[in-house]
Formats: structure tokens, sequence, C-alpha cells
């Protein structure tokens, strides 16, 4: 039973459950892999509840009132990545992408803490939450294809080299999770993108409806880079390192669209937004 949410002002939770995240991401980091299977979902479990509230807590108004920026953004990301892994281990048990999502997980938290965000405008639609989370979805979802294609990439590297694969997830199975991810991604950016375009008066009202910026023409980018991979995919058969590289690109460019952009104006421009 988790009380601390009803006893403490949403910024305390925040803060108290990022120091919690903190132990249980280095915990789970450093011995989950050698926990029996329920106390490994036990604390599989306690670290999805806690980043999610965290998650929440970021968001909701408190004194201060909602917030939002690049480190809550990418701290959202790393909760919907671990949600995806947390689903992926019941049916794969074998896969070993462990350390990496909990340290995504990790850093995510680290920088949430240094970088709250700033201050939300409080004038734009009721609907504009769903539109983000449409966004922040497609981030998730692609954020575990690149960890799944880092993998990926580590294990045909494994294999040129006649080397024992560290990766317990058959190479097959392994490409076809990336790919699912990348597929799932793709629709929901294309689906965010389609709201921003069409519903970008009724979203943000008149003054940030739709206009070409530095994240409408990275996430664009992003768009292209993805729908030429599937395209090349189904009609050329691409894949190994060709592939793998247009996964990186497509979703560094997604990550400029708005983390990265964000984090220069917040931190190193000190712009409101």
């Amino acid at each position: 039973m988790i009380l601390p949410i009803d006893l403490l002002s949403l910024s305390e939770f925040s803060l108290y459950s990022a120091w919690a995240l903190i132990v249980l991401y280095t915990a789970y980091a450093l011995w989950g892999g050698t926990l029996d299977a329920k106390p490994a979902l036990g604390l599989v479990g306690l670290i999805w509840i806690f980043h999610g509230l965290n998650v929440a807590a970021s968001l909701l108004c408190d004194d201060t009132g909602p917030k939002f920026g690049f480190a809550p953004a990418l701290s959202a990301t790393a909760w919907l990545i671990f949600s995806c892994y947390a689903l992926e281990r019941q049916w794969f048990p074998q896969s070993r992408v462990r350390l990496i999502v909990a340290g995504v997980g990790l850093i995510s938290i680290v920088l949430s803490l240094f970088f709250p965000g700033q201050a939300l405008h409080l004038n734009a639609s009721a609907w504009l939450p769903l539109h983000w989370a449409l966004g922040m979805a497609s981030y998730g979802l692609f954020g575990v294809a690149v960890i799944h294609a880092l993998v990926l990439s580590h294990s045909e590297k494994l294999i040129r080299q006649a080397s024992p694969l560290a990766e317990g997830l058959p190479l097959l199975t392994l490409e076809r999770l990336t790919y699912r991810f990348v597929y799932a991604g793709f629709i929901l950016l294309t689906a965010t993108l389609l709201a921003g375009w069409l519903f970008g008066d009724f979203l943000y009202g008149p003054a940030h409806a739709w206009h070409w910026d530095h994240k409408t023409v990275f996430s664009l980018l992003s768009w292209l880079t993805f729908a030429s991979l599937l395209w090349a995919r189904k009609h050329w058969g691409w894949r190994g390192q060709k592939a793998t590289r247009v996964v990186y690109l497509g979703s560094g460019l997604l990550f400029l669209a708005y983390a990265g952009s964000r984090f220069v104006l917040e931190v190193i421009l000190h712009r409101a937004i």
C-alpha cells in the first residue's frame, strides 16, 4: 500500500519517489539477474508502480502548477520502455536487456531531479494530454526498438566472430521483436502528427497551432526515415546493420524533435517555452 502520495504534496512525493527509484533501479541492475522468479517479478512491479506514480506526480497540478520538459519527457519514455520490458520478460524470460533498461530508467530519474521542467500553459484543450500520450507512447516504442536493435547488432557481431551469443533470444526472434516495435511506434507517430496537423488550433489554441518549427521538422524527418525503412524492408528486404542504422537515425531525429530541442532551450539558452 503506497501511503506517501496521500501524506505528502505531489512535489515532495515526486522528490522522494525519485530517490527510491534510484535505489530500486540500481538494485535491479546489480542483482536482478541473480534473483529467483518471484522476487525479480516483485522488484519489477515495484519499479513500474513507483516510476509511473513519479511521472504522474510531476505532471499533475501542485502548488507550483504542472510542469513538463525534456527530463520529464525522458522519464515518461523510460517508464514506457520499462513497461514494454516488464511485459516482454513474461513471454521471453531469456531476454537480457535488463542492464540497458535499468540504466535508461536510472539516468532519466536523475535528470528529472536536476531538470524538473517548466510550467505548462493552462489555456490549451483538455484533449492535449491525449495528444502528448500518443507522442510519448511512440517515443517509448521506438526506445524499445533501439534497445533491441543494439542487442541485435551485438549478437550479429558475435556470430561473425564465431563467439557465443550473449543474448538469450534467437536472432530471428530478436529481429522480429525489434521491427514489431518499429511498426507500432510508426503507427503512433503517424497518429500524433495527424492529430497535430488536423487539430492543432483545437489542441493548442490559435497561438500555438501547427507551424514549421524545429519540433515539426524533426518529427517529419523521423517519420520519413521510418517510412522509408519499412518500405525498403518490405520491398527490398533490408536487414542487418543497414536497417538498424536507419532505426538509430530515425530515433535520433525523433529525440531531437522534442527532448533534444527542449534541452537546448531549457538548459543551454534558458528560454521559457
